[in-house]
């Protein structure tokens, strides 16, 4: 499963570049609405990203835009990280509900 920012620059130059994170299936549990997940560092609420979400053993990748809602956790434990699904299609709200 991997995940990337949505380029900021856009918005405001000499912003950080786009990042991409891959999880492990076991990090993420994916909710009706939105998705959590964990990882080692910490992310900023209301960051806006692009997820591309892929099942073990499928080839296809659905991408998913959201915004970090929480983050919670410490350095020596990990971070649990809360993201809000937004402007889901019907299609892709029904994929997801296949998913968790």
């Amino acid at each position: 499963m991997s995940a990337r920012r949505i380029d900021p620059g856009v918005f405001a130059p000499n912003s950080p570049s786009t990042q991409c994170l891959t999880l492990p299936a076991s990090s993420v549990r994916i909710r009706k609405n939105g998705i959590e997940f964990r990882h080692s560092q910490p992310m900023a609420p209301w960051t806006e990203m692009i997820l591309a979400l892929q099942r073990p053993g499928e080839a296809k990748k659905m991408e998913c835009q959201g915004v970090i809602v929480a983050c919670d956790g410490d350095s020596k434990q990990g971070y649990r990280i809360s993201m809000l699904f937004t402007n889901l299609s019907p299609q892709t709200r029904a994929q997801l509900l296949a998913y968790s």
